[in-house]
């Protein structure tokens, strides 16, 4: 059943032009009744545009129409009275008062059919009108012309109720759109925010593994233990780096969840000391100082806090050049996370920072400022007066700051 029904909306003109060849069968027997062959070949001529009318109805609504006009005209000119072809007159005008492709004008004309048409044929086939009583006369104008403007009115309708549906569906289209466009833009932020964390992982723990190296081939022959331990170090640094890739790749991988079931939670300002001791473990001193009360931070500023001295950490390594030592302070304040990193090096040119490096592995000070931009906060960074590099980032702890 539902495929005749999907047939018959796929071929409307198909539908209609048997509905016509029906309604040319009908009327046959009123062409056959006509008494002179004259008034039979005009009641034929009638009959065929009639159904023509019908057949081409929702290709055509406006063409039929003047169409419909021109022989209901015709019709009273020719005193042809009426007859069962005249259903193509309702058809019609309900077909353009329900097609919303169709101008407004032709609705509108359709209705001014309905309302005059059944009255100029009362006035043109009733013999004697004027001798009727006024009532009577429109009472039989009246009952006449109520399923015409009945049609128009129906078809109207049906014409709102399409215009509602397909608005409807255009602004659910709309919002689909708008949601695919909204799931892009995040997945490529997500896709950013991986690509700073993976910057950050390779660029630290690489930066540790070859100084490490570098420091055990120095003191291979002379001092095998040291070696040992640098060697070590490399293997932890390098594991740990591992976990952190396979945590962030993971993200990227559909349905699936990372080994152990929940991901690594992210690092925060309690895991400074850890990577400032692994920091001296690469040869680098840090003096690391917290200042104010501790307590607890949003999530989002405690990784931007670690990040931010992860890369100042690993740029001083890479560009501060021998004999360099480092800065860190932590201070809580009322309505904010100060945080100062420095270093009494040589100082990298400021666009290595900008640029993302020698090395070309990270984003330097751009990869910071997205991530203190995110929280809101500010960043100050540059050349230290005197030499040595300065990184001064303020995250803000309030939401309406």
């Amino acid at each position: 059943m539902q495929r005749l029904y999907d047939f018959f909306r796929r071929h409307p003109t198909g539908v209609d032009s048997f509905w016509a060849f029906l309604l040319f069968g009908f009327n046959g027997l009123w062409v056959v009744a006509q008494t002179g062959l004259r008034e039979k070949f005009v009641a034929l001529a009638l009959t065929f545009g009639l159904c023509l009318v019908i057949a081409l109805r929702r290709k055509y609504p406006v063409k039929m129409l003047l169409l419909a006009t021109a022989l209901a005209l015709g019709q009273l000119a020719l005193n042809l009275r009426p007859n069962p072809g005249d259903f193509a007159l309702l058809v019609i005008i309900y077909t353009v008062a329900s097609e919303t492709s169709a101008r407004r004008w032709a609705s509108r004309f359709a209705l001014i059919g309905a309302l005059l048409g059944p009255a100029l044929s009362q006035f043109r086939f009733r013999e004697n009108p004027v001798a009727l009583p006024v009532w009577a006369l429109l009472f039989f104008m009246g009952l006449l012309t109520v399923p015409f403007v009945l049609a128009w009115v129906l078809g109207d309708s049906v014409r709102t109720r399409r215009a509602y549906w397909a608005q409807v569906e255009e602004k659910a289209a709309r919002l689909e759109r708008e949601r695919e466009a909204q799931s892009r833009i995040a997945v490529a932020a997500e896709r950013a925010r991986i690509a700073r964390e993976l910057h950050d992982v390779v660029a630290h723990n690489v930066s540790v593994m070859v100084v490490q190296a570098d420091g055990a081939a120095y003191v291979l022959d002379a001092a095998p233990e040291q070696a040992r331990q640098a060697l070590e170090t490399i293997s932890g640094t390098g594991r740990q780096a591992l976990a952190e890739m396979r945590r962030l790749l993971g993200v990227l991988r559909t349905g699936e969840q990372a080994e152990g079931g929940e991901y690594v939670p992210q690092p925060g300002v309690e895991q400074l000391a850890d990577l400032i001791d692994q920091v001296r473990g690469a040869g680098l001193p840090v003096d690391f100082r917290v200042l104010g009360e501790p307590r607890a931070l949003p999530s989002g500023v405690e990784l931007t806090a670690y990040r931010i001295v992860q890369e100042a950490l690993t740029n001083t390594r890479k560009h501060g050049g021998p004999g360099v030592s480092a800065t860190v302070r932590l201070t809580y304040r009322a309505d904010d996370l100060d945080l100062l990193v420095e270093d009494d090096g040589r100082g990298a040119q400021h666009e290595l920072y900008e640029g993302g490096g020698e090395d070309g592995l990270g984003h330097g000070l751009i990869g910071m400022r997205e991530r203190v931009g995110m929280v809101g906060g500010l960043l100050d960074a540059g050349p230290r007066p005197g030499g040595g590099f300065r990184v001064n980032a303020v995250l803000p702890l309030k939401a309406d700051r």
